[in-house]
């Protein structure tokens, strides 16, 4: 608990003996009953503060109105048990809702742990200077120590390790990196000593990105908090108006019509009771509430999401689009066939590793990796990727094109067809066809069971799209087990696609599109819902996506469809509990058969029920 909670406890359990002790007394119904005023005061003094300041500042209809004027009317009528023990229940409930918020930011707090509070600079004497991290310009060397969390993303120019990734991914399983890796920002180091050399300033780290998107996630509402807090402006003063109304007009009506007593203080009560049980607690606390603890039970499994917008619009998933590569599967091309014509298969891939040289594109990286030569770029010039079809360039002062069949279309370079599963790089030397490299991608581990998982989720259509030629992209689609897929499609295209397919879903139905972050970023920004995959050190995914998962699994798609499930399961309890409870209490009180005690539980006993319901959305980790 913090220090303002257990005051507040202390106060709360004062206040109880002082009442039990006086409820023992035989004060009869004399002056001594005034002593009950001193519970009232210690339990809720800082509510009748509150009170006060909403109405000198013209805020008058919030829940210290609604409790200031029901126990203050209580006792002035005599009822100073009932006046007393309202407060005092009412402020037990307060505490249970914020030690229940509480908790829930603590499970955010844990990502805020990511923060870096320093870096080692390192020096050209060897020496090191410790700093903050924004003041580390970009191409720095800095010095990560064991137990240190590495403060910029940057690649690692000396020393091994293994690195805890924890705080961003949600697993335990430790990295490793070595010499020539990238290491993002919030991971902790944990065995050697590393030299890092930065690649980005501390703003436009992985660390500070997901910081910022973790600290605005509560600025974008949901329509049922939306629904909540436009219902709450009005109710308020609607349900204040409802109970002038009950104070008065059934004993006008009892003695201006029927010349019967007017029984003042007994409406004057049943106002009173009606304003305790109108409370509006249970929903303005808990349904915020709800979402919130969902979002900081998803970070903590690595699934960061934006806003309660997004949390709810995943709940209603009935079509899921995926990229193909770098999503189902894991991006690692390797060369599996060379096909040459004139022209010696080495020389080929020479001038296809040349050309690619200047792309960071997984396809480039294997045809670097197959050449496993350094390339010297003063043979290069006229570099120009084209997008979605490949790059042109002049090596050694020959124009040579490398890319997809497209390419060649385009170049009006007649080319063979290639029957193979794969991704095929097809080359022209000299404006001729000079043949082909075939490339080949693999599966990620958990990519079968992420599409089963799916099905088994109730996700009624799934479809995958991808720039890969349609052998490779039918083959990729058989091994998921999944019937749509479409392929050949540059980024345009791609969202021509999502927006043919969000015209035939269901009306009630939202589509999400999962992708690499990177080259889709425009689907991304137009599915209902955009999921950037493997967002360890892109950009572009955290910039794009609504939803961000920390690592590549795409089994974590339906544990976030499954979180997001729970926890509008968890806000529609709430919504439905707390209302159907106060309707109905509200017409026993109107009646006068719902005294103030079964006030005190559709106020605070409703409220306290829907927090504890509130805070199972923190519980993921079963999901």
């Amino acid at each position: 608990m913090s220090k303002k909670q257990k005051k507040v406890l202390v106060r709360i359990l004062v206040a109880a003996l002082c009442m039990a002790a006086l409820l023992l007394l035989p004060l009869g119904e004399g002056p001594l009953r005034l002593l009950f005023l001193i519970p009232y005061l210690i339990v809720g003094y800082d509510v009748l503060l509150k009170a006060g300041k909403g109405i000198l500042h013209r805020q008058v209809f919030d829940e210290n109105f609604l409790m200031a004027a029901a126990t203050v009317g209580a006792i002035l009528l005599g009822e100073y048990t009932e006046g007393v023990a309202v407060m005092l229940f009412y402020q037990i409930g307060e505490l249970f809702q914020s030690y229940a918020v509480g908790k829930s930011r603590r499970s955010i707090s844990q990502l805020m742990d990511i923060r870096p509070d320093y870096a080692n600079i390192q020096r050209e004497d060897g020496s090191t200077e410790r700093v903050e991290p924004d003041e580390v310009e970009i191409g720095t060397l800095i010095l990560v120590q064991p137990g240190e969390k590495i403060p910029i993303d940057g690649v690692v120019e000396e020393g091994k390790s293994t690195l805890d990734t924890g705080a961003l991914t949600g697993e335990s399983l430790p990295r490793e990196a070595l010499t020539g890796d990238e290491v993002v920002s919030g991971c902790v180091n944990l065995t050697g000593v590393l030299k890092i050399r930065t690649t980005k300033a501390f703003g436009e780290s992985t660390v500070s990105r997901i910081l910022d998107l973790v600290e605005n996630a509560s600025s974008r509402k949901s329509r049922s908090e939306n629904f909540i807090s436009r219902f709450a402006r009005y109710y308020t003063p609607a349900v204040c108006g409802a109970a002038v109304a009950l104070a008065l007009l059934p004993p006008l009506g009892r003695a201006l019509i029927f010349g019967l007593a007017p029984e003042w203080g007994v409406w004057v009560f049943r106002a009173l009771t009606f304003l305790v049980i109108s409370c509006p607690c249970a929903l303005v606390i808990s349904i915020p509430l709800s979402f919130f603890a969902g979002i900081g039970g998803a970070g903590n499994a690595g699934v960061l999401i934006k806003g309660s917008n997004y949390l709810e619009a995943l709940s209603q998933t009935g079509c899921v689009v995926f990229d193909k590569t770098g999503t189902m599967t894991q991006g690692v091309f390797e060369v599996n066939e060379i096909h040459s014509e004139g022209m010696e298969r080495d020389r080929l891939l020479e001038y296809a590793a040349l050309a690619e040289s200047y792309s960071s594109h997984p396809i480039s990286k294997s045809l670097q990796k197959a050449y496993g030569k350094s390339v010297d770029r003063n043979r290069i010039s006229d570099v120009e990727e084209i997008s979605g079809n490949g790059v042109t360039a002049v090596i050694d002062g020959v124009p040579v094109a490398a890319g997809s069949r497209k390419l060649m279309e385009r170049l009006g370079i007649a080319c063979g067809e290639c029957e193979e599963a794969g991704t095929v790089v097809y080359m022209a030397v000299d404006g001729s066809y000079a043949g082909y490299i075939l490339i080949a991608d693999r599966l990620k581990p958990h990519a079968k069971e992420a599409v089963a998982a799916l099905k088994k989720a109730g996700v009624r259509r799934m479809v995958m799209l991808t720039g890969d030629r349609q052998e490779a992209a039918a083959q990729t689609a058989a091994e998921l087990g999944l019937t749509e897929v479409y392929s050949g499609l540059l980024p345009g295209d791609k969202v021509d696609q999502v927006e043919e397919l969000l015209r035939q879903k269901g009306r009630k139905e939202k589509l999400v599109f999962v992708g690499d972050g990177i080259n889709d970023a425009p689907v991304l920004s137009r599915a209902d819902v955009g999921i950037a995959m493997g967002a360890l050190g892109s950009d572009a995914a955290i910039e794009a996506a609504d939803v961000v998962l920390m690592d590549d699994d795409p089994l974590k798609i339906a544990k976030a469809i499954r979180i997001a499930r729970k926890c509008m399961g968890i806000v529609y309890e709430n919504i439905y509990f707390a209302i159907g409870v106060k309707a109905l209490c509200l017409i026993l009180g109107a009646v006068g058969i719902a005294n103030m005690w079964a006030a005190v539980f559709a106020d605070v006993g409703v409220m306290v029920l829907a927090v504890l319901n509130a805070i199972r959305a923190l519980s993921v980790k079963k999901l």
